[in-house]
């Protein structure tokens, strides 16, 4: 299958997907099936791409517990492979400009995401408060892009405190995730897919409730970076 034909069919079920979101997130404000049609939207994704998704470190995660997730994030198709091998709930923290996008960003909007206005500090600070409700009160995880944008290289960004300061908020362990290979498939900025293989691996949880000060915070995030960076597979 062509590059363009992936990407018209990935576009297409997107469209659909994002309107069966959207109701599903209407009418089940458990958003129970909401979290599981995110499953099979990443996994549909990756078979259209013919991208294959190897999952490393399960063992690390307690079914069932609440975990703030802290990823690299190089290409559009790293949500769609931690979607499709994480178990249980996640939320994604996302910029709130993402959701003026026509029913992608609607979905968004009344779907169980935590939207970010990063030029204000009362946004971060409601967003602290959305979280700890849905990870306390449903058991639901969060996930993170550290690095605030996708890298255009594929190398790892110095990562922004804005995560950190949220995770030692909430009080939940992190989990520092590795995704390696998605910049391969589609880089930023670039319109071509490419079948391969992605991995992602979860790291073991790292303690936040002992963090309280700034340079706690600041000593946390840079822990956390060299094990995601440790943890990608350059070979892969």
């Amino acid at each position: 299958m062509s590059s363009y034909l992936k990407l018209i069919l990935i576009a297409i079920f997107t469209t659909i997907s994002s309107l069966i979101t959207l109701v599903l997130s209407l009418i089940d404000r458990s958003f129970a099936s909401y979290y599981i049609f995110s499953k099979i939207y990443g996994k549909v994704v990756l078979f259209i791409a013919g991208v294959k998704v190897i999952a490393g470190g399960l063992e690390n995660l307690e079914r069932g517990k609440p975990y703030v997730f802290v990823s690299n994030h190089s290409s559009q198709f790293d949500i769609p492979a931690f979607q499709a091998v994480v178990p249980g709930k996640v939320s994604i923290v996302s910029k709130k400009e993402l959701a003026k996008i026509p029913l992608f960003g609607w979905q968004l909007r009344t779907g169980p995401y935590i939207l970010i206005d990063r030029k204000r500090m009362d946004s971060a600070k409601r967003s602290i408060d959305t979280a700890k409700k849905m990870m306390s009160g449903k058991g639901v995880s969060v996930l993170l892009f550290a690095e605030g944008t996708r890298s255009k290289t594929g190398e790892v960004q110095p990562f922004k405190r804005g995560a950190f300061y949220l995770a030692s908020r909430v009080g939940y362990p992190i989990i520092p995730v590795s995704i390696s290979g998605s910049n391969r498939i589609m880089p930023k900025g670039k319109f071509k897919i490419r079948s391969g293989k992605i991995i992602v691996h979860f790291g073991e949880p790292i303690a936040t409730d002992n963090v309280n000060t700034r340079a706690e915070e600041i000593a946390l995030m840079e822990n956390v970076r060299e094990i995601v960076i440790k943890n990608l597979r350059e070979d892969e």
